[in-house]
């Protein structure tokens, strides 16, 4: 079996889930006592979420790229950026580390293409909702992506992931408010919801909604085993 590298700490609290679904999904798959080699690499999350904020991309590549390098020297044979927002800089960083990058869009659309879905609603950061980066990715793959339809509930969610998410901190209140943009979309004709930001499942989970909910921390960290555990 390769070796996983992933980089997390982006944040902390959905590594934890990166770390779970590895071990779940081998042994789902192995059975026994068998548990995936991985190595994680977790960066400072105040650095990754300050260059965003400053959309300093070279900084954010510098940051994560340094990370992946100390993943290979440690013996990765594969590496996965833990964020979505992260995947912003995925190419540059493939490039220059030479190894295998697990993508998390491409999974993502694969995931989504499996329901033969057309039309999902995509929640995430501000850079993942607004920016071209993620959403060219699935148009790619025809598939058709709605945004929650405000400013400000684009800038909630972002400042929800921060401030709340991404420290652990889950709020009644706050779930509810994602429902009701869910909602939304799903009244704009979403067949699916793409929970786009590896923070949200710790809030929101298919039993929350009647149509397909996209788990990308899961649908990732899926993909990293199946390619783990293959010939390639």
């Amino acid at each position: 079996m390769k070796k996983i590298g992933l980089v997390g700490g982006t944040s902390w609290t959905s590594t934890i889930d990166y770390y779970r679904f590895f071990n779940e999904e081998t042994n789902k798959i192995l059975g026994g006592l068998h548990f995936p080699e991985c190595i994680i690499y977790s960066v400072n999350f105040k650095l990754f979420s300050s260059y965003n904020a400053a959309y300093n991309w070279d900084a954010t590549f510098e940051l994560l790229a340094d990370a992946a390098d100390k993943l290979k020297a440690a013996g990765a044979d594969m590496i996965m950026l833990g964020a979505n927002t992260a995947h912003i800089v995925a190419e540059r960083i493939a490039d220059k580390i030479d190894l295998p990058l697990i993508d998390i869009r491409e999974a993502t659309a694969r995931a989504i293409q499996k329901k033969q879905l057309k039309k999902v609603g995509l929640l995430g950061t501000v850079y993942t909702m607004e920016l071209d980066f993620y959403k060219q990715k699935l148009y790619q793959k025809g598939l058709e992506v709605l945004i929650p339809q405000t400013k400000s509930e684009i800038d909630y969610i972002e400042e929800t992931l921060v401030n709340e998410l991404g420290k652990g901190i889950i709020v009644p209140e706050t779930k509810q408010a994602y429902l009701a943009i869910i909602n939304k979309m799903i009244a704009e004709g979403a067949e699916g919801i793409i929970l786009g930001c590896t923070e949200i499942p710790l809030l929101i989970s298919q039993q929350d909604i009647a149509i397909p909910v996209f788990n990308t921390t899961q649908i990732h960290a899926q993909a990293a085993v199946e390619f783990a555990l293959s010939s390639n």
